[in-house]
């Protein structure tokens, strides 16, 4: 009789899974992401380190600032809610030594950033730690050595260590931009290249404001930076190198010449060449200097970028009639456009993971920048103005 049951139970449940996989359903309908609670600690110098430096180096306000970096870059994201050190309940050494977890927890902290600075040989030394508060265990530790003015930077450093540690995608903190500085009166504006940090600190100007500079662009592999120049009112695509301030033009062409890129390798460089009122896309090898058309086509093909595998090309043309975004191979062939959407499209950028590309769009008297997917499909628009313009670094975080 048991047997019997037994069999009849298991006959009833190899006959009606289904029904009993529905009871559960589940319906998601949007994502919601909360910004991650997360505490930075100042970084201590002991007492001894700050006895010996006196006054030459404030070392222990270098811990300082270097806390409030990694605290302003990780709420830049949006995806981590730094707290406030007011609710701190331990002390910055003690806690770097061995935090006690359930007191960052009262305030709840997820994870917990510790750090020490110190002055040794002319150079200083910062460690830090990085602490997962609910597990209480250690999550990262990492020190670097460099020269007292250099500090800023290993605040970028530390929270590109902290940000892929968290979210498994490398950080951006540790780039700088460069961008082009107008200043003066409006009848005689002069514009410099310059570079800074991502978070706008330490600018610096790499040229005297002699001659127009337009569009410069990073190499991604050195510190070398390509841009338009107009020389004898004649525009010409320049190499700068950012460390020796060498300057070069990259080729003496017959006619216009603008919107340079570099490859993903950086070997080449892209751009548009105008030549009897119609302007193709040419790349030149950088150390042949061999020149090759990859367009040729009676409209206006310009703004071009390379993928980041380096296989594809987007640019913009009005070869359907008015300005819209194109995709093609590296070689010119199978171009297809992948705007369709109302106004006019331009400056198109590819995104560094390959997935979106950025573009500046004109409708209706407005500016906008947006995003879609490479095939043109999922547009859409992130901000609306009178004026904008995308910086080939690509810094939307998405």
């Amino acid at each position: 009789m048991m047997k019997y049951l037994k069999l009849c139970v298991l006959f009833i449940f190899i006959l009606f899974p289904l029904k009993l996989d529905a009871l559960i359903e589940v319906d998601i309908t949007r994502g919601n992401l909360n910004p991650l609670p997360i505490a930075v600690s100042a970084l201590y110098a002991d007492n001894d380190t700050i006895k010996l430096l006196k006054k030459e180096i404030k070392i222990d306000q270098i811990g300082n600032e270097i806390s409030k970096i990694i605290e302003n870059n990780l709420r830049a994201t949006g995806l981590f809610n730094p707290l406030e050190k007011k609710a701190f309940l331990q002390k910055p050494d003690v806690a770097h030594l061995k935090p006690r977890f359930e007191d960052w927890s009262l305030i709840k902290a997820q994870a917990l950033i510790t750090g020490k600075v110190e002055f040794k040989d002319d150079k200083v030394r910062v460690e830090f730690r990085l602490w997962d508060v609910l597990a209480a265990r250690e999550m990262l530790a990492l020190a670097f050595t460099t020269v007292p003015n250099n500090w800023r930077r290993i605040g970028h450093i530390i929270s590109d260590k902290i940000y892929e540690r968290l979210t498994g995608e490398q950080g951006y903190f540790d780039t700088r931009i460069i961008f082009v500085s107008e200043e003066g009166p409006k009848t005689k504006r002069v514009k410099k290249l310059a570079i800074m940090d991502q978070d706008g600190f330490n600018t610096k100007y790499l040229t005297l404001g002699n001659e127009l500079v337009l569009t410069p662009r990073f190499n991604p592999t050195n510190q070398m930076v390509t841009y338009l120049s107009y020389f004898k009112n004649l525009p010409r695509v320049y190499l700068l190198d950012i460390e020796t301030g060498v300057q070069e033009v990259v080729g003496d062409f017959p006619g216009m010449t603008f919107a340079p890129r570099f490859s993903p390798d950086g070997k080449k460089i892209i751009m548009s060449f105008a030549k009897d009122g119609n302007s193709d896309i040419y790349t030149m090898d950088l150390e042949n200097r061999i020149v090759e058309r990859i367009t040729n086509h009676p409209s206006i093909d310009t703004s071009p970028s390379y993928s980041p595998n380096g296989k594809f090309i987007t640019f913009n043309s009005d070869r359907s009639g008015y300005q819209q975004i194109y995709v093609m191979k590296s070689d010119g062939s199978n171009v297809k456009r992948i705007s369709f959407g109302n106004g006019l499209y331009g400056t198109p950028v590819w995104s560094p993971r390959g997935d979106l590309i950025a573009f500046t769009k004109l409708h209706k008297g407005k500016f906008y920048i947006g995003v879609m997917r490479t095939d043109g499909s999922g547009e859409r628009l992130l901000t609306e103005n009178y004026y904008q313009e995308i910086n080939e670094k690509f810094l939307i975080v998405l």
